[in-house]
């Protein structure tokens, strides 16, 4: 099932739970609870270069769920329409990242550590890398 109407303003800041104790802190994430979908796939971005991008591509399908989970980063949501940047840093704070919304990740901190939960395994074709191939899949 494609979701080709997605907008920035389907995707949100979601607040996690965030335990603390002496010892330390946890946060818990559990699917379709803390986040709003099954995960189905988990990767994480690190020793990104200073200046440098990651990302730049949209998905037909998939849904992202992104947390800083070290340091800090921007994301920059774009529907094609409207674009909005949100900058995460803190383990306790996730994006949700609707289908068919263009992302580009930027200004990562030193020692950056972005953690990707996504709602489905890989698969290239479910990929939209050209910025011009996913303004003709949403149909502008």
């Amino acid at each position: 099932m494609q979701d080709k109407n997605s907008t920035v303003f389907d995707c949100n800041i979601i607040h996690l739970r965030r335990i603390h104790n002496r010892a330390g802190n946890i946060t818990p994430v559990e699917n379709n609870i803390h986040v709003p979908f099954d995960v189905k796939r988990v990767f994480y971005l690190y020793d990104i270069p200073g200046g440098e991008s990651r990302a730049a591509h949209g998905h037909k399908e998939l849904e992202q769920f992104i947390v800083a989970a070290g340091g800090s980063f921007d994301i920059t949501i774009d529907d094609g329409i409207n674009k909005k940047t949100v900058q995460l840093n803190r383990p306790y704070f996730g994006l949700h990242i609707k289908p068919a919304i263009w992302c580009n990740i930027s200004n990562f901190s030193s020692g950056a550590i972005c953690l990707v939960l996504a709602s489905m395994l890989y698969d290239e074709d479910g990929y939209l890398r050209d910025y011009s191939e996913f303004k003709t899949f949403r149909g502008l």
